[in-house]
């Protein structure tokens, strides 16, 4: 009797553990493209300065890429900024970017070198403009800014543009009317009020190269109204991808003693070029939505990226490796 109960119950335990690859198998296939190897190779990104959200997502999703595809190696390069990213990729400098989409449009607009080449793979999050002054500064607008040393960025850098916009915007010329300087994210916190009388930044929220001088020094930040964003879309052209909204008050909360900020801001984009492999970009668009909750608790940002919003890269169409994946998970 024990011996046959014996029997029974391995022929069980064999049942189940068919059952369970069965289930694996499923799960696996369900995942990945079946019986596909991880593609391999040597791809190029290009991310930003090295105290931005840019260079720390590229930092993270390099990692989430190496579980992925451990036979791709990925060369991160930094940068100015969504400027010189678009030319890099457009031009073959490199394979993969993050841009904001008004520096996208820009490069379009202007019948740059490979415009026609460029791609989108997904919309990531927005950056929001944050414009930073002093605690004690008498500016409180960008009006105020006329005669005062500003940082606009970096000259190929998606703040430049937008730094430019809003001061010609309230009538400053970004080149007389004020002192300009090419600070960034990496340079501007450390010389406010020692150099600097404010810096433009535009970027995701919290920004580690701000929340560490939050952290110690006093500043705070000059509202941009809803009124200062209709004037920019009076100017047409890539103005269009900015939009009001307000910087959540859990972004710099030492700062902004739990009080929001009127601003504005703009989507980012994962942005490649039509040629780079379908296969290639189909598997990184899966790592990229796969990955947003590991990167999200480092990089804040990233927990916005949406599967439901991901799809909308204006104003460049998806690579055909993207449209794959999106029409693979498609209800």
């Amino acid at each position: 009797m024990s011996t046959l109960l014996s029997r029974i119950g391995r022929r069980r335990a064999v049942r189940g553990a068919v059952a369970g690859a069965v289930v694996l198998g499923l799960l696996l296939w369900w995942l990945l493209p079946l019986g596909e190897e991880p593609p391999s190779g040597t791809i190029t990104f290009s991310t930003g300065t090295r105290a931005g959200v840019y260079q720390k997502y590229g930092e993270l999703l390099r990692a989430a890429l190496r579980e992925d595809m451990p036979n791709l190696d990925v060369r991160l390069m930094t940068s100015a900024g969504s400027q010189e990213n678009v030319e890099r990729v457009a031009t073959g400098k490199a394979d993969f970017t993050i841009a904001a989409a008004d520096a996208v449009e820009t490069y379009k607009l202007a019948g740059a070198p490979g415009a026609g080449r460029l791609r989108g793979v997904t919309r990531l999050y927005d950056d929001y403009v944050q414009l930073v002054v002093p605690n004690d500064s008498d500016i409180r607008s960008v009006a105020d800014l006329r005669g005062k040393r500003v940082a606009i960025g970096p000259a190929d850098s998606g703040v430049r543009l937008i730094a430019t916009r809003l001061l010609k915007a309230v009538g400053i010329d970004p080149e007389t009317d004020i002192t300009p300087r090419a600070d960034g994210i990496d340079t501007g916190p450390g010389r406010l009020g020692a150099g600097l009388d404010a810096f433009f930044w535009s970027g995701g929220v919290p920004t580690d190269g701000l929340r560490k001088i939050a952290e110690k020094s006093a500043f705070r930040f000059v509202p941009i109204g809803d009124d200062l964003v209709t004037k920019l879309h009076e100017s047409g052209g890539a103005t269009r991808y900015y939009r009001t909204t307000n910087m959540p008050e859990s972004a710099y909360p030492t700062v902004q003693n739990g009080a929001v900020v009127p601003t504005m801001a703009v989507s980012n984009l994962l942005v490649t070029r039509a040629d780079v492999d379908p296969r290639l970009t189909e598997w990184l668009t899966r790592t990229v939505l796969d990955s947003r909750d590991g990167i999200g608790a480092h990089v804040h940002s990233a927990q916005l990226v949406d599967l439901r919003t991901a799809i909308y890269t204006d104003p460049l169409e998806l690579h055909e490796g993207a449209r794959r994946y999106y029409r693979s998970v498609k209800p």
